[in-house]
């Protein structure tokens, strides 16, 4: 009995030291991860799109959000403001309409078309993707929170997600907190449906907001995510102000550490408000991120 124990141990020990140590190249491959940081249209100083560019080009931002209401009458204006610029257009933020849960067919009818509306400009720009979130707490009546309901969701998403995949971009299930939709509230459930569906068009985001209240471990929920991880919002962590202005709680290091484990070369994006001066808070936060990944 002692020699089987002692061999039993054996195998567990040389089972827990198989994980291989990182190695310098590993280290240098995180370390020249660019973070690329983005920030919704109206975040930016500015009264027009140029006005808006110029200070993004001026503080190295080089993402762009804009929303996705109308957006097709808008690429030929976008485009022209972005001609000769290092800036490229990130996710485009939701902008459809109707929901995709609805228990009305004609409501969900809707959602698909304005998506498909703004997938096709999103790809004519370049765009990483659509955000689109399954159904808000506040939308209803909305299918049941089952396994048919999910089936129905993945069949769903891989009819706009080939969709997307033809125009070059993608469509990406955002988690919320609790608080603003039941249906779908962590990245490693929104990457599960990506996974399910197994269609290229068909990716995930997560949003350190939303994530301060249902995650465990920034660095584990982008892990989680793998490669399905398409597009990041951030703010601050107790307001959804600038992030900054909550002091302490601002620390986004864990987070940025799973993203660059996982190889995140997309866009850090800000959707937030400022409680404060935007001249000041701006650059601030700007800097406090950069540090913050240098630090990870």
């Amino acid at each position: 009995m002692a020699s089987t124990a002692v061999a039993m141990s054996g195998s567990v020990m040389t089972a827990c030291a198989a994980k291989p140590a990182e190695t310098v190249s590993d280290t240098a491959k995180k370390n020249d991860l660019a973070l690329k940081l983005s920030l919704q249209e109206g975040k930016a100083p500015g009264e027009t799109l140029d006005a808006q560019f110029d200070y993004m080009e001026e503080h190295g931002v080089v993402g762009f959000e804009p929303g996705g209401g109308d957006l097709a009458k808008r690429v030929e204006s976008i485009k022209k403001a972005l001609s000769g610029r290092n800036i490229q257009v990130s996710a485009i933020c939701a902008g459809f309409k109707g929901f995709i849960l609805s228990t009305d067919p004609a409501i969900r009818k809707q959602c698909m078309d304005t998506m498909k509306e703004i997938i096709a400009a999103a790809g004519e720009l370049g765009s990483t993707g659509v955000i689109i979130v399954p159904a808000f707490n506040s939308q209803v009546p909305v299918l049941p929170h089952t396994m048919e309901t999910r089936d129905f969701l993945c069949e769903q998403f891989n009819e706009m997600g080939t969709y997307a995949a033809q125009h070059g971009t993608t469509v990406i299930f955002e988690p919320l907190n609790r608080k603003e939709c039941f249906y779908l509230r962590q990245v490693a459930d929104a990457a599960s449906l990506c996974r399910d569906i197994n269609n290229p068009g068909v990716r995930c985001m997560g949003d350190f907001w939303h994530m301060t209240w249902e995650e465990t471990s920034d660095m584990g929920a982008f892990i989680s995510a793998g490669k399905y991880l398409q597009h990041v919002h951030v703010a601050s962590r107790k307001r959804r102000s600038m992030p900054g202005e909550d002091g302490e709680a601002d620390n986004y290091v864990e987070g940025f550490r799973g993203l660059k484990m996982i190889g995140y070369d997309k866009f850090v994006s800000f959707e937030c408000g400022c409680q404060g001066d935007r001249d000041v808070l701006l650059p601030a936060a700007l800097q406090l991120l950069r540090e913050q990944w240098e630090q990870a």
